[in-house]
């Protein structure tokens, strides 16, 4: 089955709540603005429930089908949440917030969910209860952990769940997605330094913590290429090395900050303990001390073996076997849905959203083109899983 013919003609209403979203970005949880515009429009759209609140500001919509006999619930989510970053488009609907911009598409996500949301109430040909689930904080804040902890699942009776996220340079409107780990973990490590602080022209009297953050630096490298399974992904990256205040002082203190990256919850148990050994050892070897603070973030995106078959096949229905990555590469990268996966069967993709800007960059921009692709997917994922039932 091609693109529902519908979208072409809901386009134009869909791209405005895209451009809408654009325009006010807000990040984190504080998206109160894009939640009551969210939940406005599921209201408008006749959805039988829109419940405001989950995991802070989330916003979720229950739309039952024609018939309920099955008693099956699927959930369909999008993000909402921006960035921090001072947008550089130009495009005549940018970010009026400064230093905030969509440079991941959320708002495209969201907007193709509302119009799938809007065409799933007006044909309701399903057996079952849909739930559209409208998530903050995407972006380094867990929110659909937050949801979880609201009870979002064992609220609303979700028992298979679904993400999809655009991808520039992917070609427009192909997907792309793989079973199993799909995207990494991503942990925050804090290094604190301490050594004893002097006269810049007697080091020697001195146990210089840069000397030394230098050198954990250059360790912790060796923990991927000399620890992990070569076979194996595992990135770790320091970023960040604060130290110092002036040029003929060495200081008594340093600090540093970075991410773990993994594709393997047991390389990520690995990695975390051979940081926690080395840090502190590399450390005592100059005389000096240092703490580790080692935060488990995300973790790894694992797509459900059968669900991620069902969702390959919907998309090809859309968009042509042809068109249809169903061995796509893992991806360092990491995503809060995750956690989703974690508590219910799913699977989780990524639509092309063709040439571009990076996401992320301040120059990205999400591709208008990619809506009606993006709605017909979860349109097709409805009434494939739903199925409708006959008229008795």
């Amino acid at each position: 089955m091609p693109i529902i013919n519908r979208f072409s003609d809901l386009l134009p209403e869909i791209t405005a709540w895209r451009h809408d979203f654009h325009r006010h970005p807000e990040t984190l949880y504080d998206v109160h603005r894009t939640a009551a515009r969210v939940a406005e429009l599921l209201g408008s759209f006749g959805v039988d429930e829109v419940v405001t609140g989950i995991g802070q500001t989330g916003v979720v919509g229950i739309i039952h089908g024609r018939t309920k006999g099955s008693g099956r619930v699927i959930g369909l989510r999008a993000d909402m949440d921006a960035l921090p970053i001072t947008e550089t488009t130009g495009k005549p609907y940018a970010s009026t917030v400064p230093g905030k911009m969509h440079a991941c598409g959320h708002d495209g996500h969201s907007a193709m969910l509302l119009g799938a949301a809007r065409y799933l109430s007006e044909t309701r040909a399903f057996d079952g209860t849909v739930a559209v689930i409208f998530q903050p904080a995407e972006e380094g804040g867990a929110g659909g952990k937050a949801m979880l902890d609201d009870g979002l699942m064992e609220r609303f009776g979700i028992e298979r769940i679904f993400g999809l996220h655009n991808l520039p340079d992917l070609p427009l409107g192909t997907f792309a997605v793989r079973p199993g780990a799909f995207m990494a973990s991503a942990d925050l490590i804090e290094i604190v330094v301490d050594g004893v602080g002097g006269h810049a022209a007697w080091p020697h009297t001195t146990v210089d913590p840069i000397l030394v953050g230098s050198t954990i630096v250059n360790a912790v490298q060796s923990v991927v290429s000399r620890s992990v399974d070569p076979l194996k992904a595992a990135v770790v990256s320091i970023t960040q090395f604060h130290a110092g205040d002036t040029d003929n002082v060495i200081p008594q203190q340093a600090r540093l900050a970075g991410t773990v990256r993994t594709l393997d919850p047991q390389v990520r148990d690995h990695v975390e303990a051979r940081l926690k050994e080395l840090v502190p050892a590399t450390a005592a070897a100059y005389g000096a001390t240092a703490t580790l603070r080692y935060e488990r973030n995300y973790p790894v995106v694992i797509n459900d073996t059968d669900e991620t078959a069902f969702a390959a096949e919907v998309a090809a229905a859309i968009a042509g076997p042809e068109r249809v990555g169903t061995e796509a590469a893992p991806m360092m990268g990491a995503e809060d849905f995750s956690f989703m996966l974690e508590a219910r069967p799913g699977a989780f993709l990524f639509v092309g959203n063709g040439p571009g800007a990076a996401l992320h960059n301040p120059g990205y921009d999400f591709n208008d083109e990619v809506i009606p692709y993006g709605c017909s997917y979860w349109v097709k994922l409805v009434e494939t899983a739903l199925p409708a039932q006959a008229a008795a």
